[in-house]
């Protein structure tokens, strides 16, 4: 049975961190991928006067074209404290995501995964909720120890991998999010990556830098 996975209303920053401990063991290591990959699914979110606005785009895995992009405008609910991200972002996300209507796809989010202080950051509760092969690519280190091209958590256990994207030499950090192993991750994003990063997360960031502008430029003129 599928688990049902949602953030309370209201919820408090303590009762974040314990339902992140709790779904945290929930997270699935090994790749259960499509047997054949014809979808990528890229999300971004920004925040502005008091709003969150999401993007999600679906991107043919082979071709790495755009096939259809959707955006969620509401009001932001939760404060930003580092390592609660998914509590203030997860619902828009998830929504833009569903609105796509895509049954088969990896899912790359503009987050990390298991590379979190408690192993459980936006892109596993995204994987949890959707229950879909889900990756984290971190433009920046949160927690861990790096060890070549490898983050290692306290036990010395892989919980990200740096890739380095091509022409520009900038490091991105990709870390399993549900239902992908980390080399899998890693193949996808390097697949779907130019010198900005990866390409389905790029265009949901570039959707809502536009969405944005239009929204300010309209709130100026009216």
């Amino acid at each position: 049975m599928r688990l049902r996975v949602e953030i309370p209303s209201k919820i408090t920053p303590q009762a974040a961190v314990e339902l992140q401990k709790k779904l945290a063991p929930l997270v699935r290591e090994t790749s259960e991928l499509p047997s054949k990959i014809e979808n990528l699914v890229g999300c971004d979110a920004t925040y502005f006067r008091g709003l969150t606005l999401a993007a999600a785009t679906q991107v043919d895995y082979e071709e790495l074209t755009l096939k259809k992009s959707r955006s969620v405008l509401e009001p932001t609910v939760f404060p930003y404290i580092p390592g609660l991200l998914a509590f203030r972002e997860a619902p828009s996300v998830l929504k833009a995501i569903r609105s796509l209507n895509v049954n088969s796809y990896v899912c790359l989010v503009d987050a990390h995964g298991i590379a979190h202080p408690r192993k459980f950051g936006l892109a596993c509760f995204v994987g949890l909720a959707l229950d879909k092969p889900t990756i984290g690519v971190g433009k920046s280190l949160l927690c861990g120890r790096v060890e070549g091209n490898h983050i290692l958590d306290e036990d010395k256990y892989p919980i990200a991998e740096i890739v380095t994207l091509p022409k520009s030499g900038k490091d991105i950090y990709v870390s399993i999010g549900h239902k992908i192993s980390l080399k899998d991750a890693v193949e996808v994003v390097k697949h779907c990556s130019n010198q900005q990063g990866p390409i389905p997360i790029n265009l949901a960031h570039q959707v809502v830098s536009k969405q944005r502008c239009l929204i300010e430029e309209s709130n100026q003129v009216s």
